[in-house]
């Protein structure tokens, strides 16, 4: 973590400097006009008002009926992709320090000797090995919650949300580029009644309402898909039992009475259930069965048999229908209308995807949504890019949503499936476990992978690191940091402040020396006019304000030096043009974890990696096509004259 590059502040380093020359957005008061407006304090809307939050540029306004933030319930499930993220806004170790670890999930099924009662049939790993250098976490929704609230209130515009409010309607004037959306918010009493109207203009709003999201009606989406009839409860409880694996994640089925998933949470102590309860008429919505907690404890004992559940406190509970849709499109422009419209009003997480919540990747994939939305609305409303970057939005994500929805549809049925029905043929394995193993990089989150476009190249040099995967996340490795020798994390070093990254790993012989590829790169970098970082950086921004470039040696770190390394990584930067010590790092060769080797990096010649500002690989390059880079970068950015 680097600060005091403008000078010494006492505190805490997390809580930035207040955006000058601009008031924080009053909670108590709406304003006429805003860049953003965001509709729903959910995991999606928190994760876009965290990003945007850090750009003083960008007026954001976040939008919430409740009256308060959430205190208990709802999604838990921190897959690792999304705990990679956290990393990014700086909270990833409170995660893993309150957090209950899914390092093991046990499956159990009929016990053929008493089929009244289940056993114990296998124990799989949750988390292949190096898959991911993060945990697969447990932790209370509305910790998350808080976590980027607290994120948005200590950015440059001390953003907070608008509590007691509600998107009720929109409409685009398609005529002007000035805050063309009018939206008119409802003020939401304390017991949940509708008051008086107010309109806000915005240049775009986003819609993190949920499955009844009254943004993607007013845009004129649908949600479409089935539902299964299969009512299941869900509650977090304090309990008692004799069931051995109470702090592991379990997949249960019985003989005849159902199925139970177990999630270990947060504290030690409690736990969370996911019980199957009555099959529902085609025509039946589950509030019709009028069904409690009671019930869902009295299935869970009745599956779970030989073993109890002593519930000593409910916590949360609720009453579910498995339900699998999906909108057509997760912006406003018609399909007809994309070469000559640009995007005004998005969808995201449940207002465009709902699924089964077994899989864990409900909340995941909601912030993986806005993760994706949050730097490109950045460079656009910062005048980086052109507008039509935002049709890439709903061009990724959707195909990701789609996946998602065929994916958990297909184990959503598998998981209640009678056990007979469940087995492979021929196999002791029941079905249910080996599809567990098979999806587990999906349920990690890292099976996203994004199509070629202008903003994902094509595998002509994926051969030059072929364990970073063009379109797919920045897989992360061990290194050593030159300046002072410590060992990190590569992919530690991007934060999520819409900035993107260029990896230059070295070849064998280069360290960095006048004639090498490295030091080379760095020249072009640094003088030539067709350079992104010439082309693109503005007046009095620092180097590294847009791409930011980090190098990668192979050898031992005491044979390299930093005062040999080029001068592009060691830039003077803030107002005192104080040098920058941390763009170098070499293998970890003590530990004997050598990122060439894990990632698959060309020893002899090297290449250049470029890394999204939402950590997806871009592209692949030699060290040496500089060419290639400037035609990839002239696709995506405003040149510095075009502002």
């Amino acid at each position: 973590m680097q600060y005091y590059v403008d000078g010494f502040r006492p505190g805490d380093p997390d809580v930035k400097a207040p955006a000058p020359n601009r008031d924080p957005l009053r909670s108590d008061v709406v304003p006429a006009k805003v860049d953003v407006l965001i509709a729903g304090c959910g995991p999606a809307g928190l994760c876009l008002a965290a990003q945007l939050a850090g750009v003083p540029e960008i007026t954001t306004m976040i939008v919430e009926p409740k009256h308060g933030p959430m205190e208990k319930g709802q999604a838990d499930g921190v897959n690792v992709r999304s705990m990679e993220m956290f990393q990014a806004f700086g909270f990833a170790d409170k995660v893993k320090r309150e957090a209950y670890w899914v390092n093991q999930t046990t499956f159990w099924k009929p016990d053929p000797a008493a089929p009244q009662n289940i056993h114990r049939v296998g124990i799989a790993q949750d988390v292949a090995d190096d898959q991911s250098e993060m945990p697969h976490t447990i932790v209370n929704q509305a910790r998350i919650h808080q976590l980027f609230l607290d994120v948005m209130k200590k950015s440059p515009t001390r953003l907070e949300p608008h509590y007691g409010l509600r998107v009720i309607d929109l409409e685009i004037d398609t005529e002007t580029d000035d805050h063309p959306v009018t939206v008119t918010l409802g003020r939401v009493t304390e017991d949940g009644t509708a008051s008086d109207t107010i309109t806000v203009r915005a240049n775009y709003v986003v819609g993190c309402d949920g499955a009844r999201s009254n943004v993607r009606t007013a845009i004129g989406g649908k949600l479409h898909g089935d539902a299964a009839h299969q009512a299941w409860g869900v509650m977090d409880i304090l309990a008692n039992s004799d069931f051995p694996d109470l702090r592991r994640k379990c997949l249960i089925q019985s003989a005849k009475e159902g199925n139970v998933l177990i999630i270990p949470r947060e504290g030690g102590y409690l736990f969370r259930m996911y019980v199957e309860l009555d099959k529902l008429n085609p025509d039946e919505r589950v509030s019709n069965r009028n069904l409690t907690s009671d019930h869902i404890i009295a299935a869970a004992n009745r599956i779970m048999r030989p073993y109890t559940i002593d519930v000593k406190e409910v916590v949360w509970w609720s009453i579910y229908e498995i339900g699998h849709r999906l909108t057509d499109k997760f912006d406003d422009v018609p399909a007809g209308e994309t070469a000559t419209r640009t995007p005004r009003v998005f969808t995201a997480g449940d207002a465009c995807h709902t699924h089964s919540p077994k899989a864990g990747q409900g909340m995941n994939v909601s912030m993986g949504d806005t993760f994706n939305l949050g730097w490109k609305l950045a460079h656009v409303l910062t005048g980086r890019s052109h507008a039509s970057l935002l049709h890439s939005y709903s061009a990724e994500r959707l195909e990701e949503a789609k996946r998602l929805v065929e994916t958990d549809h297909k184990w959503a049925r598998i998981m209640s499936a009678p056990p007979g029905e469940s087995e492979l043929d021929g196999s002791e394995m029941p079905r249910f476990q080996k599809q567990f193993i098979e999806n587990l990089e999906f349920t990690g989150g890292l099976a996203v992978h994004y199509d070629p476009s202008n903003l994902i190249a094509a595998p002509e040099h994926q051969h030059l690191a072929t364990g970073q995967i063009i379109g797919k996340r920045f897989h992360s490795a061990p290194v050593l940091r030159l300046a002072d020798a410590k060992p990190l994390q590569l992919g530690h070093i991007a934060e999520a402040d819409g900035r993107w990254r260029l990896y230059a790993f070295a070849g064998k012989d280069d360290m960095g020396q006048g004639n090498g590829a490295i030091a080379t790169l760095c020249t072009w970098l640094e003088t030539d006019s067709h350079s992104p970082l010439r082309r693109f950086n503005r007046k009095g921004e620092d180097i590294d304000a847009l791409i930011d470039l980090r190098a990668i040696f192979q050898q031992e770190f005491t044979t390299l030096n930093y005062e040999d390394m080029p001068s592009l990584l060691r830039p003077a930067k803030g107002r005192y043009g104080l040098l920058d010590f941390e763009k170098v790092f070499c293998v970890d060769h003590k530990l004997g974890q050598d990122i060439f080797e894990m990632r698959g990096v060309n020893r002899n010649n090297g290449c250049m990696i470029l890394v999204r500002p939402d950590q997806y690989v871009a592209h692949i390059l030699p060290l040496d096509a500089f060419n290639a880079l400037a035609r990839f970068c002239n696709d995506i950015f405003l040149p510095n004259d075009a502002h």
